[in-house]
C-alpha cells in the first residue's frame, strides 16, 4: 500500500508541473533530480566509507581493548581472590599451629612447674620432719636434764630446809635418794 502511494506521488510530481520550482524551489524542480541524486550518492558514499574505514574501527577497537581490558581485570581480581583465600587458609593454619604450640607449651610448663612444685614440697616436709625430730631429741634431751636439775635443786632445797628446821645437817645421800624415789613416783604426771 505504501509503495503504491509513494508511486503516485512520485508519478504526478514528474508529471505535474510543479509550482514549487517555479515558485524558487529548485529541488523539487525535475530537471535538478539528476545532479542532485549524483550529489546525494557522493556525499553519503563518502559518509559511509569514512566512517566505516576511519571511525567504525577506531570505536571497534576502543570497545575490543575495553572488553579485553575488563577480561584481564576479571581474571586478575579472581586470581586475587583465590590467593587470598589461599593465604587465609595458610593463616588459619598457621594460627591454629600457633594455638595448639602455645597450649603444649602452656601444658608441659605446667607440668614442669607442678613438678618443681611437689620436689619443693618434699623437700619442705623432709627438712620440716627432719626438724620435728630434731626438736623432739632436744625436748627429750631438756626432759632428762631437767629431771636431773629438778633433782639437783630439790636437793639443795631440801637439805636447807631440813638444816634450817632441824638445825643439823643431814647426809647427802639420804636427801638424794630421798629426792629420787619421790620423782620417780611423780615423774610419770608430767613426762
Amino acid at each position: 500500500m505504501k509503495s503504491l502511494l509513494s508511486l503516485v506521488i512520485a508519478f504526478t510530481a514528474t508529471n505535474i508541473d510543479l509550482y514549487a520550482a517555479e515558485a524558487g524551489m529548485p529541488q523539487l524542480d525535475p530537471k535538478y533530480w539528476a545532479s542532485q541524486a549524483f550529489w546525494l550518492i557522493l556525499v553519503f558514499t563518502t559518509l559511509f566509507i569514512s566512517i566505516s574505514k576511519f571511525y567504525l574501527p577506531k570505536i571497534k577497537d576502543n570497545l575490543d581493548n575495553r572488553e579485553n581490558k575488563i577480561k584481564e581485570d576479571l581474571e586478575n581480581a579472581n586470581k586475587f581472590k583465590e590467593q587470598s583465600e589461599q593465604k587465609l587458609k595458610e593463616y588459619e593454619k598457621i594460627l591454629d599451629n600457633a594455638k595448639k604450640e602455645v597450649s603444649k607449651i602452656h601444658f608441659e610448663s605446667k607440668n614442669i612447674l607442678d613438678k618443681n612444685i611437689q620436689k619443693k614440697k618434699d623437700e619442705i616436709e623432709k627438712k620440716i620432719e627432719q626438724e620435728i625430730t630434731k626438736t623432739q631429741k632436744e625436748i627429750i634431751e631438756i626432759k632428762k636434764n631437767s629431771i636431773t636439775s629438778i633433782q639437783n635443786i630439790s636437793e639443795n632445797i631440801a637439805a636447807n630446809i631440813i638444816e634450817k628446821i632441824s638445825g643439823d645437817k643431814l647426809n647427802e645421800s639420804n636427801i638424794k635418794a630421798t629426792v629420787e624415789e619421790v620423782s620417780k613416783k611423780n615423774i610419770g604426771k608430767y613426762l
